[in-house]
């Protein structure tokens, strides 16, 4: 298994001066790939770009070899993998294809050495070549096994390293509860149908007015000023601890669902369009639905649970879970109020609707899959033991077979 580990690193100005020198040799030799081929008789291909790489790139800008060569020859995949994004996007005849953009400075400033031996990590201490010291890691490596690839990257003023670790170590911890609904929402984050209720996630919000406060002093300082830098590093410190704030939020309840109950049943939420209300954007965004679902799938699939992904259209709100009846749910009304007497929460409703949309989904590939048999995963983050488990997990749901 694959497996990033994500650490600060502790640099002395020398060994920064360094990385940023990597980050900047990097970040141009991307720029020169890019005005090349951007030219209307030059056609883009990775054979072509090595070429011109190491005829023309590395003999007019000597300076590349004061970092390690595989710092500036990896900036050749990064821009492939850009155009390949691109050739996609336009064979599909998408509205923005997304032509591969030249790279800024101080804007996620990065490089990777995807070679096991131009790096080393030996407890909090790493090495890379062409740096004569080894650089402090905040904390050692969390996983054993072989170091595949390093990505060293700048953020408000601090350096990363995350490392890539093929491991066997990963124990993750079996869910033992069957399943659960989980309907997401601005004024809480998730409401559960076991009833539990997580608090909203906003923590732009609550770090609003110190943000003000700080823009407001960065724009009365002079461009190409030393105060402007430091106001300029203020606010993005800011930024990056309210990012932090809400990842860490998003992964304790991420963890939490995935390590407790083998099916999850989430919304499959329009993001994009609901940040299109301008009442809403700012809760929307700053709530993190979309990573949050992230989250979900790919450590479902680590800890072999199962997440069943609701129709868009699915009326979860509307639908009196207790006779089916539906209502006209505005965002205002917070209560379920039925003719059958069934009077709950709005969101509440919705999580236990999800999760019984998720037990109907999981019976209904199960037969299909069953009756034609074929094997596989059924639902999105199912785990190895696809078919079997599912059985297993139906079994307990309520006796289907």
């Amino acid at each position: 298994m694959l497996i990033a580990h994500k650490i600060e690193l502790r640099p002395t100005l020398q060994q920064a001066e360094s990385l940023n020198r990597a980050c900047g040799s990097r970040r141009h030799c991307y720029n020169q790939l890019l005005a090349h081929f951007s030219q209307p008789e030059v056609k883009w291909s990775k054979t072509a770009a090595y070429q011109h790489y190491m005829t023309v790139l590395r003999r007019a800008f000597p300076w590349y070899s004061e970092v390690s060569s595989r710092v500036t020859r990896n900036a050749i995949d990064d821009l492939d993998r850009a155009y390949q994004h691109f050739f996609r996007r336009v064979k599909a005849k998408a509205k923005a294809p997304g032509y591969p953009q030249f790279k800024k400075k101080d804007v996620k400033d990065s490089f990777a050495l995807r070679e096991s031996s131009k790096f080393d990590v030996d407890g909090r201490e790493l090495r890379i070549e062409k740096l004569k010291t080894r650089i402090k890691l905040r904390q050692p490596l969390r996983f054993t096994g072989q170091t595949k690839q390093a990505t060293i990257s700048k953020s408000a003023g601090r350096f990363f390293a995350s490392i890539l670790v093929e491991t066997e170590d990963y124990n993750p911890h079996a869910p033992d509860q069957p399943s659960v609904g989980v309907d997401f929402g601005v004024k809480d984050l998730a409401t559960l149908s076991t009833g539990e209720v997580i608090p909203a996630n906003q923590k732009l919000k609550k770090n609003l007015k110190q943000l003000k406060r700080r823009q407001r002093n960065l724009s009365r300082t002079v461009k190409g000023s030393q105060r402007r830098a430091k106001a300029k590093l203020s606010v993005a410190r800011l930024h990056q601890r309210i990012s932090n704030q809400r990842q860490a939020v998003l992964h304790e309840l991420s963890d939490r669902l995935t390590r407790t109950f083998e099916v999850i049943t989430i919304e499959d939420l329009n993001v994009k369009g609901m940040v299109k209300n301008r009442s809403l954007a700012r809760a929307v965004s700053d709530a993190g639905f979309g990573e949050l679902r992230r989250q979900i799938e790919y450590k479902a699939q680590w800890r072999g649970a199962t997440v069943v992904i609701a129709d868009r259209w699915f009326p979860s709100s509307k639908t009196c879970h207790a006779c089916g009846q539906l209502h006209d749910m505005p965002l205002s009304q917070r209560t379920m109020a039925c003719d059958c007497g069934n009077v709950m929460d709005r969101d509440l409703n919705a999580a236990l609707n999800l999760n019984q949309y998720g037990r109907d989904a999981l019976k209904r590939d199960l037969k299909r899959t069953h009756e034609s048999g074929k094997t596989g995963s059924l639902v999105s983050g199912t785990g190895v033991d696809g078919v079997n488990r599912l059985i297993q997990i139906c079994r307990d749901l309520d006796g289907f077979l």
